[in-house]
């Protein structure tokens, strides 16, 4: 169980350290070495993406670095995708959601490892019912999966919301615990009813243990070069999207 503590703050500090992209370890860590269900470890992955999230945003809140009317236009688009992708859910083995799953984290991958172009704030907003459909596309991968998908929202926000890249992070975060806390919700009961349950004791502890690794990594990205660690991140992600498409694959 040690293995599993050290992927919890591996966790947090990933998240810390990025921004985004640091929860998609979070499935993987209670698959492969805590020996969770499939489904059981979707569900407690998002009870622990979304408090970590919500602490996270906690500060951009303070500091006024949340634009509320994109958690509204991209949020509620979200929670409503992510009730929908859990429902989906019941109708995919486990073993089918982490394919799904390591699908994503190799798109995360490749957007962490290629060449990054400067995002630029545009003048003009892009309309509504586009990030509004994006908020949904997200929020279904997010029910299905158990990825706070912050590696897409924040892209989005920056380029479709029109935000700068600060204040992107702050509304995303607090996005992706509304949805994932919904999420959660949905899944007790979808567990429920296959006569699974959610690991309460574990994941309270992973989530205590992740929220000090995000206040360490947050700590150290300040004298990491970000990019090299996306990159390295990225790489790491598709050795271990290639395995679990092998292991479920095979």
């Amino acid at each position: 169980m040690i293995g599993a503590w050290i992927g919890a703050l591996l966790i947090g500090i990933s998240l810390g350290l990025l921004g985004s992209g640091g929860s998609i370890l979070t499935v993987p860590i209670l698959v492969y070495l805590v020996g969770e269900p499939e489904k059981v470890a979707i569900a407690e992955s998002l009870g622990i993406v979304a408090t970590i999230s919500l602490v996270g945003a906690i500060p951009y809140a303070i500091r006024k670095e949340v634009d509320w009317k994109s958690v509204f236009y991209f949020g509620i688009p979200g929670m409503a995708g992510t009730y929908g992708g859990v429902a989906l859910s019941v109708f995919l083995t486990g073993s089918m959601q982490l394919m799904i799953f390591a699908t994503v984290m190799l798109l995360a991958a490749v957007m962490m490892i290629r060449k990054p172009k400067e995002l630029q704030v545009k003048d003009k907003q892009a309309p509504i019912w586009l990030l509004i459909t994006e908020g949904l596309v997200v929020g279904v991968i997010t029910g299905l999966v158990g990825v706070g998908g912050g590696f897409l929202i924040i892209p989005a926000l920056v380029l479709l919301g029109g935000l700068s890249m600060r204040i992107a992070v702050g509304t995303s975060l607090f996005i992706i615990a509304a949805k994932s806390l919904l999420g959660f919700y949905k899944y007790v009961d979808v567990l429920a009813k296959e006569d699974l349950g959610v690991n309460w004791n574990l994941l309270v502890v992973f989530t205590l243990i992740g929220i000090v690794g995000s206040f360490l990594g947050g700590k150290a990205s300040q004298f990491i070069p970000q990019q090299k660690l996306k990159r390295g991140f990225g790489y790491f992600l598709i050795v271990m999207g290639v395995y679990i498409l092998y292991t479920n694959f095979a």
